[in-house]
């Protein structure tokens, strides 16, 4: 970065010239970690037992796993933790960050506590600790193969760039804050839309609620009587790799690209008319919905759908349906709420059998009515992926923020 007139170059990058680089202890009045010693813990109580784990997105997170002691141990054990405390993880995860809110906890060796001095914005800090330089001096200062461990001495001596004056060090918190402010109302909104959409899908997709105009029994089927479960083929090494060609090849780790969250619209692997013949694979038609059918990958309940004749290996499995009885987004909502994890035969390497996916029951209302169900709870989706794609927007915004203000390249005061 060009230095531009009134700005210095130091050890956390070029600043403003009446700002300063301070090492955390100076601006603490003490900085500890947690008791080395197992506690006494009981069934349960008000006092609990934390480490670094328990630390989440600015705040203490108690579980029902949290562990419980007693009022005399936690009395014995607790630290001297007060509102001007930050808490930060030191051991195995690294940067972890939360405020500490007068919770009755007893600290683990993991959790490292930040009394900020009173002239100074602990929230500033808190941002400090959590930007990008301070991330890559925690890296270079950490010790251990195994578990990682940022040593006290070295979280004492964390740089901080610090303005000269504490309203301009509220200012810029303030700023951040309302960023954060803004994330997590986006992320409450996502979390409420995808409560509803999964409501919706138990409802519409069984039959419990209809949408206006349509009535009459469903039918009930296998899913062997509407389409059929083909496996596909082995995919030699040597063919693999080409970027280009008349089908997509898909292995179960293109699920995993960009672009591929519900529709299959990008490989890793093509092949030619002329290959696939040599190899035995098969042209899977558009509207298929695919999924893993060996492995891990099994449980973890992804399926998509094709948009174009391609070809799978022998790792994946495809549902060819019956158009003439089956809308492919109906039944793609139908399976996405099926577990095929819980079909899986009792052997060494997990894995799917046609005939067991065929006997899955299904129950399909006509046709008009299977449409219908899918585009209400389509448009449900696209909602929510627009306001995902607000939500890494927001965030992308807060990152530049950070560099910005926590630099001091734009000035609030």
């Amino acid at each position: 970065m060009e230095m531009k007139p009134g700005y210095k170059q130091t050890e956390v990058g070029i600043i403003p010239e009446d700002w300063e680089v301070k090492p955390l202890s100076s601006l603490s009045t003490e900085i500890g970690d947690g008791i080395h010693s197992t506690p006494n813990y009981v069934k349960s109580s008000e006092f609990h037992f934390v480490n670094g784990n328990n630390l989440v997105t600015d705040r203490i997170s108690i579980t029902d796993n949290t562990m419980c002691v007693s009022e005399a141990e936690y009395k014995k054990l607790r630290k001297n933790l007060s509102d001007r405390t930050l808490l930060l993880s030191i051991n195995g995860t690294i940067g972890n960050l939360a405020f500490y809110k007068g919770e009755q906890v007893v600290l683990g060796k993991s959790a490292a506590y930040i009394s900020v001095a009173k002239d100074v914005s602990r929230r500033f800090i808190s941002y400090c600790l959590k930007n990008r330089p301070t991330a890559l001096y925690f890296d270079n200062e950490l010790t251990g193969t195994t578990i990682r461990n940022l040593s006290l001495q070295s979280l004492r001596n964390t740089p901080i760039p610090l303005p000269p004056t504490l309203p301009e060090q509220r200012a810029i918190a303030t700023a951040l804050s309302d960023a954060d402010a803004w994330i997590e109302s986006l992320e409450q909104l996502i979390a409420k839309k995808r409560q509803i959409k999964q409501g919706a899908m138990q409802e519409l997709l069984t039959g419990k609620r209809r949408l206006p105009g349509f009535k009459g029994a469903w039918e009930l089927v296998k899913a062997g009587s509407i389409g059929r479960f083909q496996g596909g083929s082995g995919f030699p090494i040597k063919f693999q790799g080409a970027t280009s060609g008349e089908f997509p090849l898909y292995k179960v780790s293109d699920m995993n690209n960009s672009g591929n969250e519900t529709f299959m619209e990008n490989a890793n692997n093509y092949i030619s008319e002329s290959l696939r013949k040599q190899i035995g694979a098969t042209a899977f038609p558009a509207k298929c919905i695919v999924f893993a059918k060996v492995g891990a990958a099994v449980f973890l309940e992804r399926k998509k759908i094709l948009t174009k004749p391609s070809c799978l290996d022998n790792n994946m499995a495809a549902f060819i349906m019956d158009a003439s009885r089956c809308d492919c987004r109906f039944l793609h909502y139908v399976l996405l709420s099926t577990k095929l994890g819980s079909l899986v035969s009792t052997t060494a390497l997990p894995s799917l059998s046609g005939s067991v996916l065929a006997s899955i029951e299904l129950r399909l209302p006509p046709l008009c009515e299977q449409s219908a169900i899918a585009v209400v709870l389509s448009d449900m989706d696209t909602e929510i992926t627009a306001l995902e794609s607000k939500l890494t927007k927001a965030r992308q915004i807060k990152q530049g923020m950070m560099q910005e203000l926590l630099t001091g390249r734009i000035r609030l005061i």
